[in-house]
């Protein structure tokens, strides 16, 4: 990995490093970015967590802010988040809320976290009622991507991140959708050069948007394409199903949506779900999900405004379709019927 040591100096100068890791992704790679660490005269320490969704959450909070104040950490800290986008959501929020707020670095390890979590500042845990409902906003110092430990990853977990890559394309650039849809094949089996030219493109197109709205008060809320109806599907499976694939599916459900009120181009569904079979993502509700249990959990979207569910919605492949401040009412009923819909 790149020099993350000397970065660290650069970038996030501090007296003391918490390296936070889920415990899989601690004995691929966080033991020894602490043991760098150390060599080069950094004091620095590993706390970890078991892996997976139901990790991200308040109970995990305490216990690793819990064991930084056992450990002695000052506010002259720095957080290195290793892992995934459950780590970096779980390791940003520590550090936004520790001692009122450390400095942040994001080490990411799966192609979501690399070409979104870690990009744009955002923070949290997951609650009974719902996903990333108690959170912060908190931007990293420093973000750290080497697109070869995309290698050591499963097929699947690849395939996972090709959906935020899919709905960047979606929702900004038909060009880059096109070209994902050109890649497919090379992307699944990790080829370096084309891993490399989609995690820059992504990284690039979340970064001008999250520049101009870093509190997403205004465009920033396009990134949620898919999410209203995705969050709601990861919590219907209890997190069962992956965050990658449930916003597969979101993405498809909220462009018939689109399509259904006459504001989504026909068949721009179609080619979310064609797309997304390329990348063997899912379209379609999980076996064993009802329609009616993904729906109760819109319910609880921290989107959800006035008792009414926010949605974004494409004109058509590469382009938003602006609405109230880039979100659109839509009727209960009408995302029943499409939930419904084979």
């Amino acid at each position: 990995m790149v020099d993350l040591p000397r970065l660290a100096q650069d970038r996030a100068h501090a007296h003391r490093y918490a390296i936070i890791s889920d415990e899989t992704v601690a004995e691929l790679y966080a033991r020894g970015i602490c043991e760098a660490m150390r060599t080069r005269g950094l004091d620095a320490d590993l706390f970890t967590f078991p892996p997976g969704e139901a990790s991200k959450t308040r109970e995990t909070w305490t216990r690793l802010t819990d064991a930084m104040v056992e450990h002695g950490f000052g506010r002259d800290t720095a957080v290195v988040a290793v892992g995934g986008g459950v780590t970096g959501d779980l390791a940003g929020f520590v550090a936004a809320t520790y001692m009122r707020g450390l400095l942040l670095i994001q080490v990411p390890t799966s192609l979501v976290a690399m070409i979104d979590a870690s990009v744009g500042g955002k923070a949290g845990v997951d609650v009974a009622a719902g996903k990333n409902l108690v959170g912060a906003f908190h931007p990293p110092r420093l973000v750290l991507v080497d697109p070869l430990v995309l290698r050591t990853l499963p097929r699947r977990e690849r395939a996972e991140g090709l959906a935020e890559a899919v709905k960047h394309g979606a929702i900004q650039d038909v060009t880059y959708f096109e070209s994902i849809e050109a890649s497919a094949a090379s992307l699944l089996e990790a080829d370096h050069v084309r891993v490399s030219e989609l995690v820059v493109r992504s990284v690039a197109i979340k970064a001008q948007i999250v520049t101009r709205d870093e509190r997403e008060t205004g465009v920033r809320k396009i990134l949620n394409f898919g999410h209203t109806l995705g969050h709601a599907v990861e919590a219907a499976t209890g997190y069962a199903q992956s965050h990658g694939y449930a916003i597969a599916i979101g993405m498809v459900l909220e462009a018939r949506v689109g399509e259904m009120l006459g504001i989504t181009q026909q068949g721009t569904a179609r080619q979310l779900s064609d797309l997304l079979a390329r990348l063997e993502l899912p379209a379609t509700l999980p076996a064993g999900v009802s329609a009616g249990d993904v729906f109760r959990h819109t319910r609880t979207d921290k989107k959800r405004r006035a008792d009414r569910g926010q949605y974004i919605l494409l004109r058509r492949i590469g382009d938003v379709a602006e609405g109230d401040n880039w979100t659109h009412d839509v009727p209960d009923d009408l995302v029943r019927q499409v939930l419904h819909t084979p």
